[in-house]
């Protein structure tokens, strides 16, 4: 196909014809590009206004980057994933570049066949006209050099990704290798860890046979025994038996009467005695020997001196006899025993014009009926308040008769009436407590209480049980508190 283009010499208009473009050229873009020239006749391609982004070349190198950074901390089934994308990127680039190699061959065949149009229409023109076909055709070779430089630069990343889609099939494979090894590891512990579970199955199954086979054989060795225990106790009558125990019992009994018997007949012994000594003796005590009663020495003759005139001790005596305790305070013909006193024998000199009498309890002092028990229930109790009246206060008879309250407690004991406090200490060495020992008829009723130095009570309560039970009570307490709570010179008998 050609072009008629016509031309004006000298007046005439003369007609030119061109070769067109082949129609099956195919172009980049729908316009064509502008250009400018430089310095020299330089052709210069206006900068596109068209944002293209990144390149091929940094987008590999994007890539690449993001990759090793990844690396470390991708799991092999990961990066394995993440190599075969990167993979079938490659692929994908690499058949765009190929895709690129049809329009840069077509842009070479276009810039050729524009040259030869040019250079023809060149010969034909003259002038100006011809001037400006030269230019344009150092337009089309400067653009066939810029072709073949962008030619140079895209030869140069199709390597390169060739390179790259050469390194991602490798580490591919690689990491398809170690995925497989590691599966392979995986399935070799889960062989073994199954190998390990069947063994302590078996193991368990064994043990369980060995013990029913074991609780079978103990089970049959007690249905032995019983059998033969059975069997023993069918060889024994019955009657027999009941007979023996009834025998046993009985026999029982009259050991309990004798013994009961021979302890009445030892007191009766120690009795007459003492009965015997006392008739070649002056003095005698009367009372019961035991605590909360009132032991009296009683003249039992006539050439005995009167009590009033003579000087009176009472003294514990220990187990064996053989050593005295005086009982400091003790100097009256009345002693009202404590429970400090329970399994001693008491003993008591008379002293009358240079001559001296002693005089000693039949047997020990024994505790009261129930005061274990009533102690007991008063243990239970954080703070026990008896009801008392105060006799005597620092030495002196106490003139008033009212009713004071006395509180047992486990850190301290006080004595008040109504909100008046008397006296309130915590349980120390300097503290004491003990039975009345100054006589009187109420001196079973009556302890002897020194908070501190300087200054004491004598207390009476409603009865000889309550009095017991507060000197048991306050002992006790006081010994938890690490405190020996006894009268004065007792501290060696607790």
């Amino acid at each position: 196909m050609t072009k008629v283009s016509p031309e004006f010499v000298g007046g005439e208009v003369q007609m030119y014809t061109f070769k067109s473009v082949s129609a099956d050229v195919s172009f980049a873009s729908n316009q064509f590009p502008k250009y400018k020239l430089g310095p020299d006749f330089q052709i210069l391609e206006e900068a596109s206004l068209e944002n293209k982004g990144p390149s091929l070349k940094e987008v590999v190198e994007e890539e690449t980057t993001r990759l090793t950074e990844q690396h470390k901390r991708l799991s092999v089934r990961d990066l394995a994933s993440k190599f075969d994308k990167n993979l079938s990127s490659a692929a994908k680039l690499a058949n765009e570049a190929k895709l690129r190699d049809a329009p840069s061959l077509e842009g070479h065949v276009l810039l050729k066949k524009l040259r030869d149009a040019l250079e023809t229409l060149k010969g034909r023109l003259a002038g100006r006209n011809k001037e400006d076909v030269e230019i344009a055709i150092s337009m089309v070779e400067a653009l066939a050099v810029r072709l073949t430089q962008k030619e140079g630069d895209l030869i140069q990343e199709k390597f390169e990704v060739n390179k790259l889609v050469s390194i991602l099939k490798q580490a591919s494979e690689d990491a398809k290798k170690l995925v497989n090894q590691e599966r392979s590891f995986a399935c070799a512990e889960i062989e073994s860890a199954r190998a390990v579970v069947q063994r302590i199955g078996e193991a368990l199954e064994e043990q369980e046979t060995n013990s029913q086979v074991s609780g079978k054989q103990e089970v049959e060795e007690l249905m032995e025994e019983i059998q033969e225990a059975r069997r023993i106790r069918l060889l024994h009558q019955p009657s027999k038996v009941m007979d023996m125990e009834h025998e046993v019992r009985a026999l029982r009994i009259q050991i309990n009467e004798k013994s009961v018997v021979s302890v009445k007949l030892q007191n009766e012994l120690a009795m007459s005695k003492r009965t015997e000594q006392n008739k070649s003796q002056l003095y005698q005590i009367i009372g019961s020997e035991s605590v909360g009663s009132i032991l009296r020495i009683q003249p039992c003759s006539d050439e005995a001196v009167d009590l009033s005139k003579c000087s009176i001790q009472w003294y514990r005596l220990s187990s064996e006899c053989s050593r005295r305790e005086p009982i400091l305070g003790a100097d009256k013909s009345v002693y009202a025993p404590e429970p400090i006193d329970v399994g001693r024998v008491l003993e008591a000199d008379i002293v009358s014009n240079g001559l001296k009498a002693s005089v000693t309890t039949i047997g020990q002092v024994d505790q009261a009926a129930g005061l274990g028990n009533f102690v007991e229930t008063l243990l239970r109790k954080s703070n026990t308040e008896f009801s008392v009246v105060i006799a005597q206060m620092n030495g002196r008879n106490y003139s008033s008769r009212s009713v004071h309250s006395f509180h047992v407690g486990k850190m301290r004991m006080k004595l008040n009436k109504g909100w008046i406090t008397k006296a309130r200490d915590s349980y120390s060495g300097s503290m004491q407590l003990c039975g009345f020992r100054g006589g009187g008829n109420s001196a079973a009723k009556s302890l002897f209480w020194q908070p501190r130095k300087g200054q004491s009570f004598v207390l009476v309560f409603d009865s000889e049980r309550e009095r017991n039970g507060a000197l048991v009570l306050a002992r006790k307490h006081a010994l938890e508190c690490n405190v020996n709570l006894a009268g004065p010179d007792d501290d060696a008998l607790l």
